[in-house]
């Protein structure tokens, strides 16, 4: 039976909320509806437990301050589009090249344009259901004078 988490609301509309991926490509799209419901929770289920989330190049968290970043993220109130590119799957592992943009204006009417090629490393768990081990939003993008482009 479906929890009252499984659904958020859309312009008024209880809308139901997709399941975690059954295969490795949909992980994209199941993260994408899941961040556009503003949901953390919800986002927060797309990853396995230990997950590592690098919010920019060369910065990898885990636990509390992975959540805490991807939030921040969420919080842009902004709706993100994915582009998978590429999935390269090997038994219980899955390598994500996955293009995807950030683009609006956020609360306080500045335009906000992000975007990134992912390379994301995933895994299909006990259950059966893919979740991401490693989501690396902004791949292979360079540090510029050791610090973040």
């Amino acid at each position: 039976m479906p929890r009252l988490s499984d659904f958020y609301l859309l312009e008024r509309c209880a809308v139901m909320m997709r399941q975690l991926a059954e295969r490795p490509e949909d992980v994209p799209a199941v993260f994408a509806e899941r961040f556009n419901s503003g949901d953390a929770e919800a986002v927060a289920e797309v990853y396995e437990s230990g997950a590592v989330f690098v919010p920019e190049p060369g910065t990898g968290l885990t636990g509390q301050d992975a959540r805490a970043a991807n939030e921040r993220f969420l919080g842009l109130g902004l709706p993100i589009d994915v582009r998978p590119r590429h999935v390269y799957a090997t038994g219980d592992i899955a390598l994500l090249i996955v293009d995807w943009t950030i683009d609006g204006t956020d609360g306080d009417g500045h335009p906000v344009h992000i975007e990134g090629t992912a390379t994301d490393v995933a895994r299909r768990g006990e259950d059966g259901r893919w979740r991401y081990a490693v989501d690396n939003p902004f791949g292979v993008k360079p540090q510029v004078g050791g610090r973040p482009e």
